[in-house]
């Protein structure tokens, strides 16, 4: 099918700067005036994940939609499930501008943003006043200048609990100094500890996930894992964007701080996931994301061990058409391997993806 985003539109979009173009592009997907993908409903794609019922495995990355402001149109274009965030308890302006960058080159994006949302607060009350439509997560920071970081995830457990279908504790942006220091062992148990805690508390107990940085040694992916099937998350996000900037073309943007996110991070990411997916075992929920810039990169994901799979990044070259043909690649999989779902294709390239080298 012809792309008519990467025809026309992009061309016109890239002119922009790139962060007023993804503010424009928030309030394009807002209005609902996007078609829905083809095969959003399919009954074969349908995935149980977490104790939840998913239309399809497809999802939005957090980043894209901070604030919650566009979350009936994502869902109508067909999206499985919508993360917002990340949202921290304070509002915060984030990092000063420029602070996004396009690598057009390499199909990448660079940015360090640090976290800039509305705050608790304000996405709370655009939660509260929507129908509930569609699978919607959480994703919850700490704010910069917190004291307690452990405490802001923790008002974020509590805060959502009731507005939200599950939370994503991000505890790996490379952009809030200090922030990645979470994953360290002792520090990741008090903060699941804590976590688990706030769950308990709340008066609905929904379904956790962590999301993890690819930029780990196998010694600390070990000692994430140990952590995690200790405890009573749900799942594990795999990954955040990479600090890596091995075989970029763009010389003159590749040096730029921030998280490298895009075609760049598909190696590094799925094979982190699939060394999730040896560690954690079949039973837990994982949601891979990074690099997934086509469909067959999309089934790829789910291959390497993922149950549902996130994309924001590849919409920026890509266009809404991204959803369509990720939908797509996996029905003809299905069809071509006899399948009769996802599940039965789950896992069946673990072994190969977790040989791969650890990089970019």
């Amino acid at each position: 099918m012809i792309n008519l985003f990467k025809c026309g539109a992009r061309n016109a979009v890239f002119m922009l700067d790139p962060e007023v173009a993804h503010s424009l592009t928030v309030k394009g997907i807002a209005s609902g005036l996007l078609p829905r993908a083809r095969h959003a409903a399919d009954p074969r794609l349908a995935v149980s994940a977490a104790g939840l019922s998913f239309a399809n495995p497809l999802g939005v990355a957090a980043g894209l939609d901070k604030n919650g402001e566009a979350i009936d149109g994502l869902v109508k274009l067909g999206f499985g499930h919508v993360e917002v965030g990340t949202v921290t308890p304070r509002p915060q302006p984030g990092n000063p501008k420029p602070r996004l960058f396009r690598l057009v080159k390499d199909e990448a994006v660079i940015n360090r943003m640090g976290f800039n949302n509305d705050g608790h607060e304000a996405l709370a009350a655009r939660l509260a006043a929507r129908k509930r439509r569609g699978i919607i997560g959480v994703n919850i920071g700490a704010n910069k200048t917190s004291e307690d970081r452990i405490a802001d995830y923790v008002a974020g457990i509590a805060r959502f609990a009731s507005l939200a279908d599950y939370l994503t504790v991000n505890i790996s942006s490379p952009n809030t100094p200090g922030l990645r220091d979470l994953q360290a062992r002792e520090q990741l148990r008090q903060l699941l500890d804590a976590v688990a805690g706030a769950r308990e508390k709340a008066e609905t107990r929904l379904p956790v996930f962590l999301k993890i940085a690819p930029d780990l040694t196998e010694a600390g992916l070990d000692d994430i894992i140990a952590e995690v099937a200790a405890s009573t998350l749900d799942g594990v996000i795999v990954s955040n964007t990479t600090l890596a900037r091995d075989g970029l073309t763009d010389a003159r943007l590749a040096g730029e701080s921030g998280g490298l996110s895009g075609a760049p991070l598909f190696e590094r990411s799925t094979a982190l996931l699939a060394r999730v997916r040896q560690r954690l075992g079949p039973e837990k929920a994982i949601i891979g994301v990074g690099g997934v810039s086509t469909g067959a990169r999309a089934l790829e994901k789910i291959r390497a061990g993922a149950d549902l799979v996130q994309i924001y990044s590849g919409m920026v070259y890509e266009g809404p058409q991204l959803i369509a043909d990720s939908l797509a690649a996996m029905l003809e999989a299905l069809d071509r391997e006899g399948a009769s779902s996802l599940r039965e294709l789950r896992d069946t390239a673990v072994d190969e993806w977790a040989e791969k080298p650890f990089k970019a």
